[in-house]
C-alpha cells in the first residue's frame, strides 16, 4: 500500500476496510512499519516496537469489531501491554516489564487495535516537552528543530507523521492537548472518570490525569470514546455512560445558539503569544458567524494559586513514586538515579505536610465550583491551547551547572521555599503552556483543535472546555470546525506529503 493511500484512511475507514475483508490488517501494519521505519530515524517517535508479535496477532483479528485490524502505538507511561517494556522513560525503569495490559489497554485491544509499540514520553510524564535522557527527544514532523510538546509527545509526532491514524495518550496538565495543538492534531481530554484507571490504582494522579488519544481528525476520536467510555466501581472516579454514540453525536446540529465565554488572558499572569491571540480571535470570528453569542469572560479562579497546589500534588505523588521504588530495589535513591525536575519534586515532595496535601486538593474543588458556576450562564469555555507555538528541542531543558545550581538551593531550602523552587524551574515551560491544567484540576472534558498556522508554518491549537460528562458537545463543535476553512489540521506539514 502507498503511503499517499494509507495516510487518507481515518481508523475507522481501516476498521471498515478490513470488516468488508477488502484489506487485510497485516497489510495495514506492514504499512505502518514502513511508515515508522522511513520517519523514526528522524523524529524517535517510537522507543519500542513489537513488530514480530504484532503481524502475528494480525492473523487472530475478529471480523465486525469497531477498529479490526487497526494499527496503534501505546504511550510508554500507563498503558501497559503484558509482556512488554514500558519505561515510564526513566532510567529506573529501563528493564521493566508489563505483566498485565492496564485496563485502559485492553479496552482498546477488545475493538479490535492492533499495538504496534510504544511512544516516546518525558521522564514519569512531568514535561511538556518529550526529551527524556533515557530515550533521547522527540521532534515534531512540522520542523524537527522543534519539540512535538509533551508528555504524550512522541504519539503526537507518529500520528502527525502518518504512521497511526490514532494513538494512546494520557493527560495529566494538558498532556493530550499540549501536543495537539503544537503538531496540528485533535486532541480530546475526557471527563475526570470516563476511561478506565489500574489495574492497582483508582486513580492517576489524585484524578488530575486521564488515559485517551491523540487524532487526525474528529471521528476517530469520537469512535474511541465510544469503545473506552466505562463505569468502573472499583474506581475512584466515575462519571455516567453518554446514553447514545458519540459518532453519531458529532454530526448532530446544536437545537439552538451557544452561549459561549472565553479569554486570551494566561492565568498565571505569564505573557501569551500574537499567534495564540490570533487563533482565538478567529475562532471567535467564526462561532459568532454561526449564530452563537460569545463574550470575553473571567473564570473566577485564581491560577496561580491553583499551579501552586498543582506542584504540591505533583511534588507528593513523585516523592511517593520514588518511595516506592527505593523500597522494590533495597536502596536509597540519589540524584544521580533521575532526571533534575523528578528529584527536585522528590526532595520538595518529602517536606509536604498531610495536612498541606489535603489544603491543596480542596482547591481543586474551588475551582471546579467556579467553573460549574460559569457552565450556568456558559455552555463551552475557550482560551488558547497554548500561549505560543511549540519550543525548540533543548530550548527547556538545564545544563549539568544549572542543574547542580537547582540541587544546591533545593538542599539549602526548606518549606515552602521548596515549592517556590519548584514554581521557579517549570515556570520557562509553564509560559509556554498555563491553560491546560485547569480542566485536569476541575474534572471537565477539554479539547485542543487546530486552527491556526503561525508566520514560521507552525500550528497553534484553541482550547475548548465544557461542563463535566459534555463531551458531545466539544465532539459536535470540533466536527462542525473539521468542516470549515479555519481548520488546519495537516495541511502544510511537509512530513505529511514526503514518501
Amino acid at each position: 500500500m502507498k503511503f499517499e493511500t494509507y495516510a487518507r484512511l481515518q481508523a475507522r475507514d481501516m476498521a471498515e476496510l478490513v470488516n468488508m475483508k477488502e484489506i487485510r490488517p497485516c497489510e495495514l501494519l506492514e504499512a505502518a512499519f514502513t511508515r515508522l521505519e522511513q520517519v523514526n530515524p528522524s523524529l524517535n517517535a517510537v522507543v519500542h516496537d513489537r513488530k514480530d508479535r504484532v503481524m502475528a496477532e494480525a492473523d487472530d483479528i475478529t471480523n465486525g469489531q469497531p477498529f479490526s485490524g487497526v494499527p496503534f502505538l501505546l504511550k510508554n507511561l500507563s498503558q501497559s501491554l503484558a509482556g512488554e517494556q514500558i519505561t515510564s522513560s526513566s532510567r529506573l525503569l529501563k528493564k521493566t516489564v508489563s505483566k498485565t495490559d492496564s485496563h485502559y489497554v485492553r479496552r482498546l485491544r477488545e475493538s479490535g487495535l492492533l499495538m504496534m509499540g510504544h511512544t516516546n514520553t518525558p521522564e514519569f510524564g512531568l514535561k511538556n516537552t518529550t526529551e527524556p535522557e533515557l530515550h533521547g527527544p522527540s521532534r515534531n514532523p512540522w520542523d524537527t528543530t522543534h519539540s512535538p510538546g509533551g508528555s504524550s509527545g512522541g504519539a503526537a509526532a507518529a500520528v502527525a507523521a502518518g504512521v497511526v491514524p490514532a494513538a494512546g495518550a494520557s493527560d495529566g496538565g494538558g498532556s493530550i492537548r499540549i501536543p495537539a495543538s503544537f503538531t496540528g492534531l485533535f486532541g480530546l481530554k475526557p471527563t475526570r472518570g470516563r476511561t478506565p484507571v489500574g489495574p492497582g490504582a483508582g486513580r492517576q494522579w489524585q484524578g488530575a490525569s486521564i488515559d485517551f488519544a491523540l487524532s487526525r481528525n474528529v471521528r476517530d476520536s469520537a469512535a474511541l470514546l465510544d469503545v473506552s467510555q466505562v463505569v468502573q466501581p472499583e474506581a475512584a472516579f466515575q462519571t455516567p455512560l453518554f446514553s447514545g454514540s458519540y459518532q453519531e453525536a458529532i454530526a448532530a446540529p446544536f437545537k439552538q445558539p451557544l452561549r459561549i465565554a472565553y479569554t486570551m488572558t494566561s492565568p498565571v499572569d505569564t505573557p501569551v503569544s500574537r499567534d495564540a491571540r490570533k487563533a482565538v480571535e478567529k475562532t471567535v470570528g467564526w462561532l459568532e458567524q454561526q449564530g452563537h453569542i460569545v463574550e470575553e469572560t473571567d473564570n473566577g479562579v485564581d491560577g496561580i494559586r491553583l499551579m501552586q497546589d498543582y506542584y504540591t500534588m505533583n511534588s507528593g505523588e513523585i516523592s511517593s513514586v520514588t518511595q516506592r521504588l527505593e523500597y522494590a530495589m533495597g536502596r536509597t535513591l540519589t540524584a544521580d538515579d533521575m532526571e533534575i525536575e523528578t528529584w527536585l519534586m522528590h526532595e520538595a515532595g518529602k517536606s509536604v505536610s498531610a495536612a498541606a496535601f489535603s489544603d491543596s486538593l480542596k482547591s481543586w474543588d474551588t475551582a471546579a465550583a467556579s467553573m460549574e458556576a460559569l457552565h450556568r450562564t456558559y455552555d463551552l469555555y475557550i482560551t488558547p491551547a497554548t500561549a505560543y507555538t511549540a519550543p525548540k528541542i533543548g530550548e527547556l531543558s538545564h545544563s549539568p551547572a544549572e542543574q547542580e545550581e537547582w540541587r544546591r538551593k533545593m538542599n539549602e531550602a526548606e518549606g515552602n521555599d521548596q515549592q517556590q523552587l519548584i514554581w521557579d524551574i517549570f515556570l520557562p515551560s509553564l509560559t509556554y503552556t498555563p491553560f491546560s491544567q485547569l480542566a485536569n484540576l476541575t474534572g471537565q472534558p477539554a479539547m485542543s483543535v487546530p486552527v491556526h498556522l503561525s508566520e514560521e508554518q507552525l500550528p497553534l491549537g484553541v482550547q475548548v472546555m465544557a461542563s463535566k460528562g459534555d463531551e458531545n458537545k466539544l465532539l459536535q463543535l470540533a466536527f462542525q470546525l473539521e468542516q470549515s476553512d479555519i481548520w488546519v489540521g495537516q495541511k502544510g506539514n511537509p512530513m505529511m506529503t514526503s514518501t
